[in-house]
């Protein structure tokens, strides 16, 4: 999918937490919205069970949208001609941080 679908998604989930993120991704009219919920479980699995982190004092750090790879593709044009475009891909690298309780 292209970055400019995906980054509307991911400015209207950017502020939330996780858990929050995902209710609001489960209802978002966009076909964008499930490869996101799908870096974002991820990524929240990974902290819970390769970091140890607790789910509830994680909150998203960054959501970083870039471009993928290009497949250049072409489409029949009239009179023999041929119309060229192409399909964009992109990567989702979602970074996950603990909250620190400061101790007083």
């Amino acid at each position: 999918m292209s970055p400019r679908k995906l980054r509307l998604v991911v400015e209207a989930v950017k502020k939330l937490s996780p858990k929050a993120a995902l209710s609001a991704l489960s209802v978002t009219p966009k076909r964008a919205a499930k490869p996101v919920a799908v870096a974002l479980t991820s990524a929240l699995s990974n902290a819970t069970h390769n970091a140890k982190l607790s789910e509830e004092a994680l909150f998203i750090k960054e959501i970083i949208v870039g471009e993928g790879s290009k497949l250049k593709r072409f489409r029949a044009g009239s009179r023999g001609r041929v119309l060229p475009y192409v399909r964009r891909g992109s990567h989702i690298r979602v970074v996950l941080e603990e909250v620190k309780k400061e101790e007083i």
